[in-house]
């Protein structure tokens, strides 16, 4: 992809992102993420219906009329993207990869924390992590998030949620807001998960297209492992491999579910000709 282009995948992707966080997401994001307390502003005279609890009495004493404390949310977070770059996203069989769908997600997630003044910081993973952008602030920041979600080329094909996880944990030494984006066609991350959970507010949002949940019967056909590379020849007339296929496919969104939930953590799913906005607006009302 030549800059030209990428500079304007980018710009249409913001535009579209970014009206969906000031005009939907803001508000949502803001009440559903809280900061971490209240903290001191300033003082000001007391008004009629005032609590009494914060006046100030040393200010008081020393001007001779009540003054009261004011105190605001101390509203700085954190949010971290953590994005699957694996072989499997490259899959699609609508209008859209769940690649896109995923880079959408994450644009208007990040405009969201944008919008609120918090740190936004990516982390892109295979079965290795392949760039970590610590968090910062503002739309420059935000606009190379983009940048990389769209462009960035993998050293590996394959997927370790458990590996990404880890690396988290030790880069993330305050709480943050952690969105995973996957379609978590793999297992063995529910213990790092658990204890990732216990420190961070964790979210999977499960991207994935309904063609992945069953095999049509085709007849012979050759398919290839988008994350080993494996070209294999599957008789799609079998019953057998049909139902082999299909429980294979259930265990693994079970896994993720019982995984997340029983780790404290939120789940979205999403499939990838569903409006992931009405499914992000659902997840932030339920949650605040």
């Amino acid at each position: 992809m030549d800059t030209k282009e990428l500079l304007k995948k980018v710009r249409k992707i913001e535009i579209k992102t970014r009206r969906l966080s000031d005009h939907i997401f803001g508000g949502e994001y803001h009440s559903t993420f809280k900061g971490r307390g209240m903290t001191f502003s300033e003082v000001r005279q007391y008004q009629f219906g005032d609590d009494v609890r914060t006046i100030d009495w040393n200010v008081t004493a020393r001007y001779n009329e009540p003054y009261v404390k004011v105190f605001e949310e101390e509203r700085e977070l954190t949010m971290m993207l953590m994005v699957d770059v694996s072989g499997s996203e490259l899959f699609g069989t609508t209008n859209q990869f769940k690649k896109e769908v995923i880079t959408e997600i994450s644009a208007t997630l990040a405009f969201s924390a944008l919008q609120n003044n918090d740190k936004v910081g990516l982390i892109l993973f295979s079965d290795e992590v392949e760039l970590f952008i610590p968090p910062k602030k503002g739309k420059s920041h935000v606009l190379r998030i983009i940048r990389e979600l769209l462009e960035f080329t993998p050293n590996s094909s394959e997927t370790n949620i458990a590996e990404a996880l880890k690396f988290l944990s030790n880069v993330m030494k305050k709480k943050a807001i952690v969105f995973v984006l996957s379609d978590f066609i793999t297992d063995d991350y529910d213990n790092t998960l658990r204890i990732v959970g216990n420190k961070h507010d964790v979210t999977g949002i499960r991207v994935y297209d309904a063609k992945e949940e069953s095999i049509p019967n085709l007849g012979m056909v050759q398919m290839l492992d988008a994350e080993t590379g494996t070209l294999q020849l599957v008789n799609t007339r079998s019953k057998k491999v049909r139902n082999a296929y299909g429980t294979f496919h259930k265990d693994k969104v079970e896994y993720f579910m019982d995984s997340f939930t029983k780790s404290g953590c939120g789940v979205i799913n999403c499939r990838v000709d569903e409006s992931y906005v009405k499914k992000l607006l659902g997840y932030f009302k339920r949650r605040g």
